[in-house]
């Protein structure tokens, strides 16, 4: 997916669509990439002269990137962060990486998907998390 397709699915618009692009593998591992250039908002002060992005964004990052895992599931939704556990944040992302994600549904109950997944720059991993979402029926919505 790229990120038209991705739009889609989530409503984020820039500065928030911090996905570039997605897919889905046949074992319904969404891997999803971001390139941190340097110039992104999050960074202006996030230690100036030594910027590093932010944990919140890279879990962000890892949350857009997961709901490509939604797109087959139909209706009129938005995907809402419901939950966060056990995130584990073991290598710092600079300007310059290029963010790899892989995430994956474990389990399901009605509207609410439960994921696991991880941060990555050149297979160093960065960010391991569990996370939730409720499948929120769209009643604004303008995708």
């Amino acid at each position: 997916m790229n990120k038209e397709e991705i739009m889609k699915i989530i409503p984020h618009r820039d500065d928030m669509l911090l996905i570039e692009e997605v897919n889905v593998s046949a074992d319904g591992v969404a891997e999803g990439k971001y390139h941190v250039r340097g110039d992104e908002f999050f960074l202006r002060g996030h230690f100036p002269g030594n910027p590093v992005v932010p944990g919140v964004i890279l879990c962000e990052i890892m949350a857009q990137s997961a709901c490509a895992l939604f797109a087959d599931k139909g209706g009129n939704f938005t995907p809402m962060y419901t939950g966060l556990n056990n995130v584990k944040f073991r290598n710092p992302v600079v300007p310059g990486d290029t963010i790899t994600t892989e995430c994956k549904i474990v389990k399901s109950k009605a509207i609410f998907y439960f994921c696991e997944g991880k941060v990555k720059v050149n297979d160093k991993v960065c960010v391991t998390a569990e996370f939730s979402f409720a499948l929120a029926p769209a009643t604004n919505n303008k995708l």
